[in-house]
């Protein structure tokens, strides 16, 4: 396969996935090395900086998405581009989720003072936050952290890109 081939693949796949591919996966796909990937996915990205699209490095994969400054644009076929915002309560508890994970509803609300049945509830359906399995001790509580949708609707490669807390 010629690099230009290699390059072909990933675009399509990109574009045709529902959410990011990863190094891994773009490399067992094109029976190629993972660690060749990102180079040929730079290349891709060169192509881009005249256009629309930009490929955007998410959620540990790539992702084909819209320029930003074009959002407007999009918004005219009716697509909506800004999802609706979270609550000042889902957003408290989402950060306290990525920061501290995993974590009990009881630590969540131990933190905010206040009970978080309805963020968690939110946070659970918009697909943000899932059940990661139980905590060992009475009742068992369930644990909750971010998911991969967490990463992809706040543009982050992972949890190590979350900005630092600045509390001592």
């Amino acid at each position: 396969m010629t690099l230009q081939e290699a390059e072909q693949i990933i675009e399509a796949l990109l574009f045709a996935a529902e959410g990011p591919l990863s190094a891994a996966r773009l490399g067992e796909l094109l029976e190629l090395d993972p660690k060749s990937i990102p180079a040929l996915v730079e290349r891709i990205q060169r192509r881009y900086q005249e256009g629309g699209l930009m490929i955007r490095e998410v959620g540990g994969g790539y992702q084909i998405v819209t320029k930003p400054e074009l959002a407007s644009w999009i918004e005219k076929l009716g697509r909506p581009v800004v999802h609706a915002p979270l609550s000042q309560a889902s957003t408290e508890t989402l950060a306290i989720i990525a920061y501290r994970q995993p974590i009990t509803k009881a630590e969540i609300e131990d933190i905010r003072g206040v009970r978080s049945d309805s963020a968690i509830s939110n946070l659970l359906e918009r697909g943000l936050i899932c059940e990661l399995g139980r905590k060992d001790g009475p009742g068992r509580p369930i644990l909750y952290g971010v998911t991969e949708k967490f990463l992809v609707h706040f543009g982050l490669k992972s949890l190590d890109d979350l900005p630092p807390l600045g509390i001592t």
